[in-house]
């Protein structure tokens, strides 16, 4: 009965200790800011590229719509 609470206390100590090393690697990654690119400058091309993108969308939507309803 004693080897068992022996390896009973040897798992909840592992258990124990791998749940701080992740709470101390989750705490690390959040005091430092992570770096982001800057944000990269978009000509009048792609702008209007998106543009029609998002109106042709949005036209497939209120056809498809329309049939429902």
């Amino acid at each position: 009965m004693e080897m068992r609470q022996k390896k009973t206390a040897a798992a909840l100590a592992a258990v124990n200790a791998y749940l701080q090393q992740e709470e101390a690697q989750v705490a690390a990654q959040t005091s430092e800011p992570a770096l982001q690119p800057a944000p990269a400058v978009e000509s009048g091309w792609v702008i209007s590229g998106r543009m029609e993108m998002m109106t042709m969308r949005r036209l497939i939507q209120m056809r498809a719509l329309g049939r429902i309803g």
